[in-house]
């Protein structure tokens, strides 16, 4: 029982336990290319989240960390098989019902660790720090913590190196051989602004991958994955101690 998982713990144990900081992962149940599952950025953000608390713990950090949400915003791959999308108010409704709860029961810092590149949270803790004034809310991207060119040979955003180094590292039981994954290559939109990320516009997933991979994952390796994960954590454990010890009352320098 790792006393930093609420879904591991008990009323006994908890009864008395009071934690400063709550996390939760959030995640995506989508399509990733020909060789990773469905549930790819579900099994990162909960490994993730669970490695960090631990590392946060033991430098006595009093985190906990909440069930990962294994749905995202998957507005642009409404035509892709199964892939589950939530509305961002749906997301938001979430949110706003958890952070009742805890905001009742005086924990008052909440950090959603993010895998899911369609989540976007800023907008949503935006408004939703005007309904809790008295609640610290912020969110982390993972895949934005390194610099990844330090670890992959092959940039991309899903399905890519990075995220099949990282399956093969957590969940290798569950990645198929390379020679089965498509390349990943990406169609880049016509209007300039946008193809150059000035501009936004969502992308049409089935016109710009057709195996839904964005990225090249055939330099992928285990090894890769154990390096970035090691990495990662530490640094995201690092957010978890800085923000259960932060003073609400003094929190700028």
């Amino acid at each position: 029982m790792r006393t930093y998982l609420l879904a591991e713990n008990n009323w006994k144990n908890l009864k008395t336990e009071r934690f400063e900081l709550a996390v939760m992962a959030w995640g995506a149940t989508e399509a990733h290319n020909y060789h990773l599952p469905y549930g790819t950025d579900v099994y990162e953000g909960d490994a993730i989240a669970t490695e960090a608390a631990r590392k946060a713990t033991e430098k006595n950090a009093k985190v906990i960390v909440l069930p990962t949400i294994p749905f995202g915003v998957n507005t642009g791959q409404s035509d892709i098989y199964l892939d589950i999308n939530l509305n961002p108010t749906t997301q938001m409704a979430i949110i706003r019902d958890i952070l009742t709860v805890l905001n009742r029961q005086n924990i008052k810092k909440f950090l959603i660790l993010n895998s899911h590149g369609g989540n976007d949270f800023k907008p949503m803790l935006r408004q939703l720090g005007l309904e809790f004034p008295e609640m610290l809310l912020s969110f982390c991207n993972f895949y934005q913590v390194l610099d990844k060119s330090n670890y992959f040979e092959e940039d991309g955003d899903h399905a890519d190196e990075m995220e099949t180094s990282l399956m093969m590292h957590l969940q290798p039981q569950l990645v198929s051989s390379l020679n089965s994954a498509g390349m990943g290559k990406e169609k880049k939109h016509k209007v300039r602004g946008i193809r150059e990320k000035w501009a936004w516009a969502e992308r049409k997933w089935s016109e710009v991958s057709e195996d839904t991979g964005i990225g090249n994952p055939k330099k992928s390796t285990a090894e890769k994955g154990e390096r970035y994960f090691n990495d990662l954590t530490d640094k995201i454990s690092d957010l978890f101690v800085d923000l259960s010890n932060a003073d609400l009352n003094d929190l700028y320098q």
